[in-house]
């Protein structure tokens, strides 16, 4: 097994697993960070990117096991406030779902390249500083009391994130910030609404690219995701102890200064960004 392709595949797990839950596109990051390292062939390449981002999410299912256990015990029990949380995932998921399976291929093939990421980072971090400086007006405090309503909100927040660059957890945690959401109530069902997309774009990504497996890419596969799983983990909980003191301002200007970058290098020829 090459050494370089291992250490390459260590940099994509840690990249998905720092950026995958914060709101700074781990999509965008990992189309970047994939044009510098070269990484793989195109093909195994994208299958890697989705199957790592089975470890990011397994890491939610770590962190949460105690509630998403408390939950399955509730469905099998028929408590309401097991099936309304339930409910309104379900009710969040739909509208990417949808609009992912009818657009994906064409969102693949014309925005999966650096310069939509650098925009999409630019107009999120501007999105982002303009919500934060808005009077929040919080009626949630607690994930438990969001509505049908609320969630269906959210879930079309979600939408804007299969632009690459605009992020999944940015979207949602924002978008929640604007429908009266906590920002730990954000957080959070942000969390557990990635656990469904996530699954669902993990499974149909690697069933339809199963042919590209090989039993000796297995080596590289399982150190993406072993560092996908620990990163992620370890990033879901500095950001509940960070938005319990501070806002989302600092990734705001982290998203405007990184795009600038990147359309800045791409323009002057000094990096050739490809995917």
């Amino acid at each position: 097994m090459d050494l370089w392709l291992l250490i390459q595949a260590f940099i994509m797990g840690l990249v998905e697993g720092i950026t995958e839950f914060l709101p700074i596109s781990s999509t965008g990051h990992l189309i970047i960070t994939a044009a510098l390292l070269d990484f793989w062939t195109k093909e195994k390449r994208d299958v890697f990117e989705v199957a790592i981002q089975l470890g990011a999410i397994l890491s939610v299912c770590y962190e949460y096991r105690e509630r998403l256990f408390k939950v399955i015990t509730g469905l099998l029990q028929n408590k309401p406030e097991a099936w309304r949380f339930s409910i309104n995932v379900a009710v969040a998921f739909l509208p990417a779902a949808i609009l992912g399976f009818l657009t994906i291929h064409a969102i693949k093939e014309h925005l999966f390249n650096a310069v939509t990421v650098a925009i999409a980072l630019i107009v999120g971090g501007v999105i982002i500083l303009w919500a934060e400086k808005r009077e929040h007006t919080i009626r949630i405090h607690e994930v438990d009391d969001m509505t049908a309503s609320d969630a269906f909100k959210v879930g079309l927040a979600q939408c804007a994130a299969l632009i690459p660059g605009t992020s999944r957890s940015g979207a949602t945690i924002i978008g929640g910030l604007l429908f009266g959401l906590s920002r730990k109530v954000a957080a959070e069902f942000s969390f557990f609404l990635a656990i469904p997309t996530m699954f669902a774009a993990t499974f149909y990504d690697v069933y339809k690219n199963r042919d590209v497996f090989e039993m000796a890419d297995m080596p590289v596969f399982a150190v993406g995701f072993v560092v996908s799983f620990v990163s992620a983990l370890l990033v879901i909980r500095a950001l509940m102890r960070y938005i319990s003191k501070h806002d989302f301002t600092i990734f705001a200007y982290y998203r405007i200064v990184f795009g600038l970058f990147i359309l800045a290098t791409a323009g002057l020829g000094l990096i050739t960004w490809s995917h």
